[in-house]
């Protein structure tokens, strides 16, 4: 007798663990934002997201982990694992005719990112000093920016060139200070400054050395 045989569709255990990531992630974001660094430990958004520790450990990692993917989720603005610099938003600096209209769609892209991960990084920051993984952490994402900067500047040198007295490393300094979440903080969450206000003075600073 010959036995059919099925494939195993485990498309549903797959979803159910995609949820479950997403709601420890979105509880971790909302306990980071209200509580603090300090607030979240894995037992408070265990509760906080009705799983076991367990769960979150073997779906996410440790707080550090946690921290580093709910940092990612809010960056990107979705949990797909596609690269900032392959993202559309990004790709869009390519549509820019000349260097000033780059310097503004760039500006933009600066305004987009820091409105999702001004308000995490804000508490991040603060309780930046008394932690190592944290620490660790804010070093990470500050590499990041610098290469995501890296990308964004050299682009613009290929595509419209820069200033005859600007090398490439240079223009990546300026944009990685300028396009800082410790600037937006500043202007936008403890001045106080629309974000159309904070476009068009990071659009206007780049442009005083750039353009």
């Amino acid at each position: 007798m010959v036995r059919s045989t099925r494939n195993y569709d485990n498309s549903g255990r797959k979803r159910a663990a995609e949820e479950t990531r997403a709601a420890i992630l979105d509880a971790a974001r909302t306990i980071l934002l209200e509580g603090g660094y300090d607030e979240m430990t894995i037992a408070s958004l265990a509760r906080a997201a009705g799983v076991s520790p367990q769960t979150i450990y073997n779906s996410v990692g440790d707080k550090a982990a946690v921290v580093k993917a709910c940092y990612d989720v809010v960056l990107a603005g979705d949990a797909e694992p596609v690269p900032m610099s392959e993202r559309p938003a990004f790709r869009a600096l390519s549509l820019a005719t000349d260097r000033p209209a780059f310097l503004r769609a760039y500006a933009h892209w600066c305004r987009d990112i820091n409105s999702r991960v001004g308000g995490l990084l804000g508490r991040l920051l603060t309780a930046g000093g008394r932690d190592e993984s944290l620490r660790s952490f804010l070093r990470a994402i500050d590499q990041e920016r610098r290469l995501g900067t890296t990308h964004a500047m050299t682009a613009l040198q290929r595509a419209h060139g820069l200033p005859d007295a600007v090398p490439l490393e240079r223009a990546i300094d300026v944009a990685w200070t300028l396009n800082s979440p410790e600037v937006y903080e500043r202007l936008v969450t403890r001045c106080g400054w629309p974000l159309d206000d904070y476009e068009h003075w990071l659009a206007n600073q780049l442009a005083a050395v750039l353009r």
